[in-house]
């Protein structure tokens, strides 16, 4: 319903104006069946409260909610340092919760949130996001990174998985590279099934078969997979992993073996964490610029907050960046310490 009012849902939740305001707040005061009624008649009405008049009511904490799978590793310290540098320049504090592989924790830290931030940023690609969404707090604003697709409005960031997926395999084939294996990340991961997606459309495209090893983007899968190559003399010739960390831990395996990187198997990564610049020799990845990621989702929340409707999926290409894991003859060298193809398109 366009232009609906906070009397249009009153109505239609069968509550007073004063009890839907009160949901709106947060408040606690409020029974379930009541919240329940109220949720409904804002999601069937398409209702969105005016910014200025909630602030009325409302004082703003000037809080962000982050809703992050995990809160160790570089790229969600990446992710972070992004936003907590976007937030900080808009005077505004990050609160943090991470919800690792329990759906029902991820609903517990949503509500958790209610009346203690003005907005929410969540990124939970292993997740059902229509669960997500339905265990969003009313009216809070949120923007969604990386989430499966799902079948309700909200402002989104992508990153173009398996475009990126696509550039590593076509680098690998441009090489000489013919027996490419992969190292997935989990199937539960709508990032890992567009990569390995990537991998399996490219491969095809090559009149190459496929050959995958499935892995949870540990740096402890990467190494269990340079094993099954060591053990299997001529198995492949290159690598492609779904992220960094996994890659690492092959690259680092097969040297330790003797076996030459990229001489023997040449390796490529996905993400571009610091570490794949510092590591020798340098790794070859699809770079995702996470700290700028973290970053446009804070902006793009803090817009949602100051009352812009924003209800865009913004699709971010990554660029495939060639190192001393995979350089060939037919690399293009750039003297800062990788070549690359350009943008993942």
């Amino acid at each position: 319903m366009a232009g609906a009012t906070i009397r249009d849902v009153a109505r239609e939740a069968a509550a007073s104006v004063a009890s839907v305001s009160r949901v709106l707040n947060g408040s606690a005061q409020v029974r379930d069946s009541l919240r329940v009624r109220v949720e409904n008649a804002i999601a069937t009405l398409g209702y969105v409260p005016h910014a200025g008049a909630r602030s009325l009511s409302l004082a703003q904490s000037n809080a962000i909610g982050v809703v992050l799978p995990d809160l160790h590793g570089e790229f969600f310290s990446e992710l972070l340092r992004g936003m907590d540098q976007e937030a900080s320049a808009r005077g505004r504090q990050l609160l943090l919760s991470n919800i690792h592989d329990d759906p029902a924790r991820a609903v517990a830290a949503l509500q958790s949130m209610r009346g203690r931030v003005d907005g929410m940023v969540l990124m939970a690609p292993h997740l059902d996001p229509d669960a997500l969404m339905n265990g969003l707090p009313s009216a809070v604003p949120a923007v969604m990174v990386n989430c499966a697709p799902h079948r309700r409005p909200a402002a989104e960031l992508r990153v173009d998985s398996v475009a990126g997926a696509v550039a590593a395999v076509e680098h690998l084939v441009a090489s000489g590279r013919r027996r490419i294996v992969h190292v997935a990340g989990p199937d539960s991961n709508v990032d890992a099934r567009d990569r390995r997606r990537g991998y399996e459309q490219a491969m095809a495209a090559a009149g190459l078969s496929p050959m995958i090893l499935e892995g949870s983007f540990n740096e402890a899968d990467g190494v269990r997979a340079a094993e099954a190559l060591i053990a299997r003399p001529g198995m492949a010739d290159a690598l492609f992993a779904a992220n960094d960390m996994m890659a690492i831990g092959a690259m680092t395996t097969l040297r330790e073996a003797g076996i030459g990187v990229p001489d023997d198997v040449a390796v490529v990564g996905f993400d571009d964490i610091p570490m794949a610049r510092l590591i020798s020799p340098g790794l070859s990845t699809v770079r995702v610029d996470i700290a700028a990621l973290g970053a446009r989702a804070v902006a793009r929340l803090v817009r949602q907050i100051d009352g812009i409707v924003d209800h865009d999926i913004e699709l971010h290409p990554p660029v495939l960046i060639v190192r001393g894991s995979s350089q060939s003859n037919t690399s293009t060298t750039n003297p800062q310490g990788g070549s690359h193809g350009g943008t993942c398109s």
